[in-house]
């Protein structure tokens, strides 16, 4: 049976002549798991958005989306919305209720379920997913993760026939990331559910899939089985194929035959067999550096949100050397974004020293604080959006006495650093959310901080654009800027921190160089060292394999 089948789309947003979406055409049959992958901005949202008529954008509309045969816009909303779930990027936007309970019988009192018949579905479902301990919380008690279950449980408490997910597990730790894709397994394979769904971290979920679709520039350029659509993609689009599976990269980038490895435990098997005899001790150097003067200092630092709350920050103290790039990692709710708004201004401490720049926060008198001194880029970059364009948004930030060629010259260098040039007649509510993070760094760059500080800055960016993100944030601190990052996203604190610490429980654990980092924790570390660990212990990229790979002599004095 097919679910849906989608016939010549193509869509453009309003007052644009740019298409979104390309003449596309696509079977999606009942009980596939199909995951949509591409680069940020290649239509991926606005595609899942055409399969539930309550949430198609507006726009100039081509073509026809049907669902069990029939013309999606011909079935009935309360139809859909048994039948339909959809679960957003971010849960704050879609949980409306204020308790947990109430939040998984909201759907059902929705759609005129009986009362007892509902206790008992509300129950299941509390049990299925495991949240029955939490069952009587706040929902703003809960973490993000907990949210993102709550806000999958309140929808699968519908039993609907198909479930599509926006990259669900764009705020999450990499711990609730994983146990989030693994409950969508469970969803598939046990309910029988379809399960579409859109995601940058793609790594556990080439396994899951039974195809992969993958998008460029609003057209479908792979529809293939995970194992094989790898040397496709590799050889059209390398910029694509760098966020597939790390497994499959190395497998593919040194040329093997046959199928790709997709989890660890088969790239694990793999590189015992090609690994046999590789030392690694004089290829791989933790870096070593000098101490710099301190952009920013925390000395027991102690928070709460409210006079009788639990405290979320305890005592906590960090030193960050300037011009470093310096990452914070941990679980959802322990305190990071908490620590950014302190040292933002937005929250004052009780108790404890704040420094920026060698000078008590609280001597900033008025917006001193922002005026070339910091600047934060939060986890939702529609916050800082005030205009109707892009450009409108930009030039409102720029100094109102700054001459108009000096800030159409500044403006049209960093839109093209961020690659927001195509973007900036856009409204940026109409952008994908990696768009919209590049619009929100562009915007926060014009005001030329000497601290930027970054709540999950990769949230909804493709691999690619991460690199030049990084490239972006090395440029700025040879020039004088610091950079201090909160994030989930390991494989980019790998690749590009200075410093990375852990966040636990309101205060820094540890924190470390990259490689002494990732190489000492089990579950906070990057898919290349889970591959590798008891082969090589110090790999954590794909490209430290790689290197061990390709330096080792095989027989005859041959390299790899």
């Amino acid at each position: 049976m097919v679910h849906f089948e989608i016939r010549n789309l193509s869509f453009a947003y309003p007052e644009t002549k740019k298409k979104i979406l390309k003449d596309l055409q696509v079977t999606i049959r009942k009980g596939e798991f199909v995951t949509l992958c591409g680069r940020s901005g290649s239509g991926k949202t606005t595609l899942l958005r055409h399969l539930k008529s309550v949430l198609s954008p507006v726009g100039k509309r081509e073509g026809q989306v049907l669902y069990k045969g029939r013309d999606l816009e011909k079935w009935d909303l309360s139809n859909q919305a048994g039948e339909i779930g959809f679960v957003l990027q971010n849960p704050d936007h879609q949980l409306v209720t204020d308790k947990v309970w109430h939040e998984l019988a909201f759907g059902l009192e929705s759609l005129g379920m009986e009362e007892n018949a509902m206790r008992g579905r509300v129950a299941e479902m509390a049990n299925y997913f495991g949240i029955h301990h939490w069952f009587h919380k706040k929902v703003t008690d809960l973490s993000g993760g907990e949210k993102q279950l709550l806000n999958l449980a309140s929808i699968m408490a519908m039993q609907p026939e198909v479930l599509i997910l926006d990259e669900p597990t764009s705020q999450l730790d990499p711990i609730a990331a994983a146990d989030f894709i693994d409950t969508l397994r469970k969803i598939n394979e046990d309910l029988g559910t379809t399960v579409i769904l859109s995601e940058h971290r793609l790594e556990q979920l080439f396994a899951l899939s039974d195809r992969i679709l993958v998008m460029e520039e609003g057209a479908l350029i792979a529809d293939d089985n995970p194992k094989r659509v790898g040397k496709k993609i590799q050889k059209t689009h390398p910029e694509i194929f760098t966020s597939f599976p790390t497994p499959m990269q190395i497998f593919e980038d040194l040329e093997e035959e046959g199928d790709s490895p997709l989890t660890v435990k088969e790239g694990r098997q793999w590189l015992l067999k090609k690994a046999d005899g590789i030392h690694e001790e004089k290829h791989l150097v933790a870096p070593s550096y000098e101490e710099a003067p301190e952009a920013l200092r925390l000395k027991e630092v102690w928070f709460r949100y409210e006079k009788d709350s639990a405290d979320v920050l305890k005592g906590l103290s960090l030193s960050v050397p300037e011009r470093s790039l310096f990452a914070v990692m941990g679980g959802n709710g322990s305190g990071k974004t908490t620590m950014l708004k302190i040292l933002s201004g937005v929250k004052r401490p009780y108790r404890g020293k704040v420094e920026i720049g060698g000078k008590r926060i609280e001597k900033y008198k008025g917006g001193a604080l922002y005026e070339h001194t910091l600047a934060f880029l939060p986890q939702d970059p529609q916050t800082l959006f005030v205009r109707k364009t892009v450009e409108e948004d930009l030039l409102e930030i720029l100094p109102k006495n700054m001459g108009e060629e000096e800030k159409r010259r500044r403006i049209e260098d960093l839109a093209r650093k961020t690659e927001i040039t195509d973007l900036l007649s856009a409204h940026p509510y109409d952008l994908s959310g990696g768009e919209q993070q590049r619009a929100a760094l562009c915007k926060l760059l014009l005001t030329e901080p000497k601290l930027l500080l970054l709540d999950e800055p990769t949230k909804g960016i493709d691999t690619y654009f991460k690199k030049k993100l990084a490239s972006i944030l090395r440029r700025l601190m040879v020039e004088g800027m610091t950079v201090l990052l909160v994030s989930h996203d390991v494989e980019f604190c790998a690749s590009y921190a200075d410093h990375v610490a852990f966040f636990f429980d309101g205060q820094i654990l540890t924190q470390n160089t990259p490689r002494n980092f990732f190489s000492a924790h089990a579950y906070y570390t990057t898919t290349a060292h889970r591959m590798s660990r008891g082969i090589f212990q110090q790999a954590i990229t794909k490209e430290d394999v790689l290197d061990l790979l390709r330096s080792a002599p095989l027989e005859g004095g041959v390299k790899i």
